[in-house]
């Protein structure tokens, strides 16, 4: 095939073109004849808005070929200086040019400050923490874009309207029709401006220095070091070109379509744009730049063919993007993506360990445990004595939110998959759960049992492709999943007859038990995480807990000991989805009514924060991270939640790996030393990850050798 190519176009820039131009054509075509028959005008439509979606996937695969990370706030890096860049045009009538060179220059500064800031503090962290750190960054980043305008407000003076929704004049006219679809100056300037960024990037990479230096630094790090390349400065570049790719896109679409800023949910380019850069990068394999900027044109085209269709709803879009981008994880060879090095991120000893069994009995230990325990019943169960019934709302949905941590605790803290899109799952325990209860009469426990085993059998379905890819995989399909539950599986105009009615009223449970106040179904909310908390306590401790623990610190020492390491990870799927699913099924009767808000993509990267600001392998931690996160809904207004989470999940990340139920384990464990040190106790449970030096000389290479050695508590007495 090769040679026949070079027979036909032996001019190598000339192949390059065409490498480029088929297999848009191909797809043009397919679109232009087949089933869809849409005009040109949409199809050149498509082209340029997968142009500017191609720019954003390009920064991807950059940031993921120098850190080994998939880049959540890769829209929003250029969010910020869009931002500005408008504001300048809009409110003090800045030339459009001079504008967009400030933007380009707050762009530069944007991704220089989040890299050396931010990014640099996780230099020597596993992967999969600095991906769950863009999130963060993202979110970050989204709170500065809201809060950007009023800044600029209370500094110029310059007030404006509907800010969100304002498209920018180009800086001139021009005005064309194609089969009666009108384009216009800012089109123009995509067809000119996309182009120009491939190419500049191209050379940067192939001709420069620098871009030499990304190359090796990609390629192997150590390798790269050793040759007098600081990989420190290849990744700032790195971002910053990435940030500024990010800006032009932003910017770009600003002029065609403004820039979506009235739902800080689902800011820049919305999640739909997202995953299709994300799709692009995978059909590329995170490496092949061509190939993810022609996919990229691709998906656009076949996006915008679809729009036009007669009776088409935006969310038909969606499902076919989650489609494509499943098929391309199962098709595409597995990438760098499972290569990405340690993605493993809350190992064994980062776990919240039990109180040593010798010291449970002593009497300020079971004091302590007693007061606490009464000091947690006593708030949980005085609650309604000094809240309102509104407040008991809240209340009940922080608790809802506590079960789907829970889930994320045994997928992503016990078998190390990551998921974002747990809130999907809890969409399908809705969607069954609340129709049952609804339509069927059922019981709300029976409907809690068959959400949740439905919960499972999806949660198996989406999980299984990540056996064989690892790494991230899962993190993605899931985010893509929860894209088509929020705006598909749960739009009453599709599925009205399956799914719940309206208004759902509260059953009593096995007919006798009321729950329709917000107070008792708190208390039935409290209930059914009691029994959550017990069973994955269960769990935990129980062979299979121990072999979803063993397959994720080791998978091949696993499977030489006899486990069957697919149907382990494939248990701890179903758990979680188990478990978020009863949650979606509390839910629906809490809100007394399926909604979509709360399905959409953002909520489960919400819900993955809280849970790593709780601390990813404890249950307490779940809990805590959910009442962080949601209680900010009650104190907070919409954008200062984001500030808060955002904040917390960096500052968590960076200083409290364990999250705060992590760190709170560590104070008791601290205050356990103590305790066994005024005692004369030895307690090898709490001397294995601290150094003691004993002030009466106690030999801790006798020490160490014993323990070692398991040695009985007769032979301890005799070192000591």
């Amino acid at each position: 095939m090769n040679a026949l190519a070079f027979r036909l176009v032996p001019n190598p820039t000339a192949r390059r073109w065409l490498a480029w131009i088929v297999p848009i054509a191909i797809v043009a075509v397919a679109v232009g004849v087949g089933p869809y028959s849409a005009p040109l005008g949409v199809i050149i439509n498509g082209a340029l808005v997968g142009g500017r979606i191609a720019l954003i996937a390009l920064g991807i695969a950059l940031v993921y070929r120098a850190n080994r990370v998939i880049n959540f706030a890769a829209a929003e890096l250029g969010l910020v200086p869009t931002v500005v860049a408008i504001l300048l045009i809009i409110t003090l009538d800045w030339p459009y040019v001079v504008a967009a060179v400030v933007g380009l220059l707050a762009a530069v500064l944007v991704a220089l400050v989040v890299q050396s800031a931010i990014v640099r503090r996780f230099s020597k962290s596993p992967r999969l923490i600095l991906t769950v750190a863009t999130i963060g960054i993202s979110q970050l980043l989204v709170f500065l874009a809201f809060q950007t305008p009023s800044w600029f407000e209370s500094l110029t003076g310059k007030g404006f309207e509907q800010f969100g929704s304002t498209r920018i004049d180009p800086p001139f006219t021009y005005d064309w029709s194609i089969e009666g679809f009108f384009f216009n100056a800012n089109d123009l300037l995509t067809i000119i401006a996309v182009p120009i960024c491939f190419v500049a990037l191209a050379w940067f990479l192939q001709r420069s220095n620098t871009g030499r230096a990304v190359r090796a630094a990609a390629e192997r790090e150590d390798r790269a070091m050793t040759l007098g390349i600081s990989v420190v400065r290849v990744q700032t570049i790195v971002w910053i070109v990435a940030g500024v790719l990010a800006y032009v896109a932003l910017f770009l679409r600003a002029g065609v379509a403004g820039l979506p800023l009235n739902d800080p949910a689902d800011p820049a380019l919305g999640t739909v744009f997202l995953l299709q850069a994300i799709t692009a990068v995978i059909i590329g394999r995170f490496e092949h730049f061509p190939t993810i900027a022609i996919a990229a044109i691709a998906l656009g085209i076949l996006d915008q063919a679809n729009t036009f269709q007669a009776g088409n709803d935006p969310s038909f879009n969606n499902v076919m993007l989650f489609v494509i981008l499943a098929v391309a994880l199962l098709v595409t060879k597995p990438t760098i993506l499972t290569r990405a090095g340690n993605v493993t991120t809350w190992q064994t000893s980062a776990e919240v360990r039990p109180i040593p069994a010798e010291m449970r009995r002593l009497p300020e230990v079971r004091a302590g445990i007693a007061g606490v325990a009464l000091a947690l019943v006593a708030f949980v169960l005085t609650l309604p004595l000094w809240l309102t019934e509104a407040q008991m709302n809240l209340a009940a949905v922080i608790v809802i939110f506590s079960i789907v941590g829970i889930s994320l605790v045994v997928l992503t803290g016990w078998a190390g998959q990551v998921s974002l899109g747990q809130v999907g799952f809890m969409g399908i325990g809705a969607i069954v759960g609340g129709a049952l209860t609804n339509r069927a009469g059922w019981d709300i426990s029976l409907a809690m049992l068959v959400g949740g085993l439905a919960g499972a059998v999806v949660a198996v379905v989406i999980g299984y492709p990540a056996i064989r890819r690892r790494g991230l995989t899962l993190a993605v399909i899931t985010y893509g999943f929860a894209l088509v539950v929020g705006t598909y599986l749960v739009a009453r105009e599709f599925f009205g007859d399956w799914l719940p009615d309206s208004r759902i009223e509260r059953p009593k449970i096995f007919g006798v038990i009321d729950i329709s106040t917000e107070t008792r179904f708190y208390f039935f909310s409290l209930a059914v995480l009691l029994i959550v908390g017990v069973m994955v306590h269960g769990i935990r401790h129980s062979r299979t807990g121990r072999a979803v623990i063993a397959v994720r610190e080791n998978e091949s020492a696993a499977r030489a000991y006899g486990i069957d390491t697919v149907r382990t990870t494939m248990v701890s799927f179903a758990i979680s989805g188990f478990f978020a699913a009863v949650a979606g099924v509390l839910f629906v009767h809490q809100q007394e009514g399926l909604g979509t808000a709360v399905y959409a993509p953002r909520e489960s990267l919400t819900t993955f924060a809280a849970v790593v600001i709780g601390g990813m392998t404890s249950v307490v931690g779940a809990v805590i991270g959910s009442v962080y996160v949601r209680g900010l809904k009650y104190f907070l207004p919409g954008n200062w939640q984001l500030l808060a989470s955002s904040v917390g999940l960096l500052l968590v990340l960076w200083a409290l790996p364990r999250g705060l139920g992590g760190s709170l384990a560590v104070a008791r464990d601290n205050l356990l030393r103590k305790i066994a040190t005024r005692r004369g106790m030895v307690v090898p449970s709490l001397l294995a990850d601290e150094r003691v030096d004993d002030p009466v000389g106690v030999d801790t290479h006798e020490v160490t050798a014993a323990m070692q050695s398991r040695p009985t508590r007769e032979q301890l007495e005799d070192v000591f």
